[in-house]
């Protein structure tokens, strides 16, 4: 745990009175996973983005139960600001667990599903997805290890929300068809 905290000392060295209202913006962004549950429904509306929208909802509501409902609670670990206090905080402290990143989950499950779709569009996702991830850090609500955690567990979510998805659309496709 102690590089962890060498390495967000060092991050907190960049603050600047822009770029703190830059991250805390950034950061904003994935509450709740709100932008990326706009951008799934937003997806379910149109024909051609169905599918896509599909494996965006399908694989937030699996990082919910994993990463949230599940990991959290299993590890059951402190935020680096309940750890050291003194640091001043650009955001209220939250009051769940610090392992994994929800933040940084629901942002890669979202980007990553994207980046499978259309990887033009993707590209821009996953940029967006990054800079959440490392708003956490530079806020200092998340270890390192958190938003490896959240990046690692939302890719493999985005994926199996690909799978699960494609099942239900060839399910829903063969009852048509019958």
């Amino acid at each position: 745990m102690n590089w962890e905290f060498e390495l967000l000392s060092a991050i907190q060295m960049l603050h600047h009175p822009w770029l703190d209202q830059i991250m805390v913006f950034v950061t904003s962004l994935a509450n709740h996973g709100e932008l990326w549950i706009a951008l799934g429904l937003l997806f379910l509306c149109f024909a051609r983005t169905r599918q896509l929208g599909m494996n965006v909802l399908i694989s937030i509501v699996l990082g919910y139960v994993t990463g949230n409902l599940i990991l959290k609670n299993l590890f059951a670990r402190s935020r680096p600001c309940w750890v050291r206090p003194d640091v001043s905080l650009l955001v209220a402290a939250p009051k769940d667990y610090s392992f994994p990143s929800g933040h940084t989950l629901v942002s890669f499950e979202g980007a990553v599903s994207i980046f499978r779709y259309k990887r033009s569009w993707g590209i821009a996702a996953i940029a967006l997805a990054a800079a959440i991830a490392f708003s956490r850090l530079y806020l200092f609500v998340h270890f390192p290890t958190d938003i490896l955690g959240g990046l690692v567990l939302g890719t493999v979510n985005a994926w199996a929300g690909e799978r699960i998805g494609q099942v239900i659309s060839h399910k829903k496709n063969s009852r048509t068809l019958e």
